[in-house]
């Protein structure tokens, strides 16, 4: 199974850290953000794997080659400008001939894939979308009103939110979904869903990061840090 790993982006959010590095290559527990990705991808089985990149590609590739050091088959399909989720993948449908992953190469998320894949099987949809399961709790109390009565009253609820973590599960039609330079998020989706097609739901709660500003990747570097210090001081 094709498993394609989306490098592309600029990561202009969390400057001066990507001046001259990709983002799915700054350093986390000293390996880049984007090997933690590879490492889960290689854990649920699957070894095919294609890196769409183009902001100082050269590094990447440099770092993972083939990808035999991590028991990975890794091919690299290189923009030369920016294409988006969706559109970095088009040109590149003839590489696949069944069912297939997408995911992003700068999240940390330890989100059984395997497990996804058979539950899309299991669907029958044409997409499958991972969301995260958050639950968030209310600063203040709520208050239930129906005619101008108060009929129930919850004290600082908590709130569920399903986050998109951009991480897919398609079959090859969805390539006739897809149009140059679009995303999956604002164009395809929506799109599937305006012409009734099935789009199933992966929901998920164990962990997942988005490491997208540099308040978030220097905390990141930090908790590493102290987790490295608990270990040693076993």
């Amino acid at each position: 199974m094709k498993v394609f790993v989306l490098a592309g982006g600029e990561g202009t959010r969390l400057k001066p850290y990507t001046y001259s590095t990709p983002k799915p290559m700054l350093m986390l527990g000293g390996k880049p953000i984007l090997q933690y990705a590879l490492e889960n991808i290689k854990r649920a089985g699957m070894k095919d794997v294609l890196i769409t990149a183009g902001y100082f590609h050269e590094k990447i590739q440099s770092y993972f080659g083939d990808g035999k050091k991590l028991g990975l088959n890794i091919e690299y399909c290189i923009e030369k400008e920016r294409m988006n989720t969706a559109g970095s993948i088009l040109p590149h449908k003839d590489k696949v001939d069944g069912t297939f992953v997408v995911l992003m190469g700068d999240q940390i998320t330890n989100i059984d894939i395997a497990d996804m894949v058979e539950h899309h099987k299991k669907s029958g949809a044409l997409a499958t979308i991972a969301l995260y399961k958050e639950k968030m709790p209310l600063e203040y109390g709520v208050a239930e009103v129906k005619g101008g009565q108060i009929t129930g009253f919850r004290e600082k609820p908590l709130l569920e939110h399903l986050y998109n973590t951009a991480i897919y599960v398609f079959e090859p039609e969805i390539f006739d979904y897809i149009k140059e330079k679009e995303d999956f998020a604002k164009n395809v989706i929506p799109r599937l869903l305006s012409e009734k097609k099935k789009v199933a739901a992966y929901v998920f709660e164990d962990v997942w990061f988005d490491i997208g500003r540099v308040s978030d990747y220097e905390r990141f570097v930090e908790l590493f840090k102290v987790g490295k210090l608990l270990k040693d001081l076993k």
